[in-house]
């Protein structure tokens, strides 16, 4: 099928949602759709739909909708927080374990990567050169330092500088690609088995990748949903049972990678807080029980 629909000015835009049953002030609706753009404002208006038509719930507001997208603006930047705390994580744990394991510049060597294909392991090589060239055009200043004494011999910095420009993609990547007693060492650090911390990078990745796009977060389904522990050993992770596709369980994956990273710290305050600032938002939409804050995970 072709499409057809012409583009509409904010003017015809708000038109429609308000002949759709959206309660809102005409000229305050083109004025948040002018700062939002319809596409997005509809993506939360969703939840609000009658089932199978276009047309909104009696009593829906722009008030309401457009706090869901505040709700989810803060959300992102509280999982933002966690994330970067993870990630240079993961790269000071990588970096460690690798080089006193093969030495500061083996991540040259294809057989310190068992688990990447040989396409795999050109592919990221290949990144980590445009990762170097782009650093060195913006001058980065340990880089330049680098090169300017050692530049005669090496062509790429060792593994504990290198990491430093690696984007979570190829973090990720080089994770993947290390043998399994490097891994085992470094999700020991996290409390959680290397395959499990290896699908909450992913999961991470996947995440901060949304956040980086503000891409609705709040009630979006993962596509790649996130392994959990074994029920046998980790039953905490299983009752009461969360899905593993939704944004519930990443809130409990941070926290726990957070009390093990960084003792002390107050992200899940800060996320009580939040919550408790948005006390309408439907936590079933989430993947999370109506006493989530009373799950043995998010209590522990």
């Amino acid at each position: 099928m072709r499409f057809g629909k012409p583009a509409l000015t904010f003017e015809q835009q708000a038109d429609q949602l308000i002949n759709r049953g959206l309660r809102a002030d005409k000229e305050q609706l083109v004025n948040r759709l002018e700062a939002t753009s319809y596409f997005r404002l509809s993506g939360y208006l969703d939840s609000f739909r009658v089932p199978g038509t276009d047309e909104y719930r009696d009593g829906t507001t722009l008030d309401q909708v457009w706090r869901r997208c505040l709700f989810d603006q803060r959300l992102r930047t509280l999982l933002l927080d966690a994330i970067e705390a993870v990630e240079v994580f993961a790269r000071t744990q990588l970096a460690y374990h690798f080089a006193h394991e093969h030495g500061p510049f083996a991540y040259h060597d294809p057989k310190c990567f068992p688990n990447l294909t040989p396409d795999a392991f050109l592919k990221w090589q290949r990144k980590l050169d445009d990762q170097v060239d782009r650093s060195l055009k913006a001058k980065e200043e340990f880089l330049v330092h680098f090169f300017n004494r050692y530049g005669d011999e090496h062509t790429r910095p060792p593994i504990w500088c290198l990491i430093e420009l690696m984007d979570f993609g190829s973090t990720l990547s080089f994770y993947r690609g290390i043998d399994y007693q490097i891994k085992q060492r470094i999700a020991g650090k996290v409390g959680v088995p290397d395959m499990v911390f290896g699908s909450w990078l992913l999961t991470l990745n996947t995440i901060r990748n949304r956040c980086a796009h503000h891409l609705r977060l709040w009630n979006w389904t993962l596509g790649n949903p996130v392994k959990l522990p074994s029920l046998r050993k980790y039953p905490a992770w299983h009752h009461p049972e969360l899905p593993n596709n939704q944004i519930g369980v990443v809130l409990m994956l941070c926290r726990h990678l957070l009390n093990h990273i960084s003792p002390g710290n107050h992200w899940s305050a800060r996320i009580d807080h939040h919550f408790n600032e948005f006390p309408e938002i439907p936590m079933k939409e989430m993947g999370l029980p109506a006493d989530w804050q009373n799950h043995p995970l998010w209590k522990s």
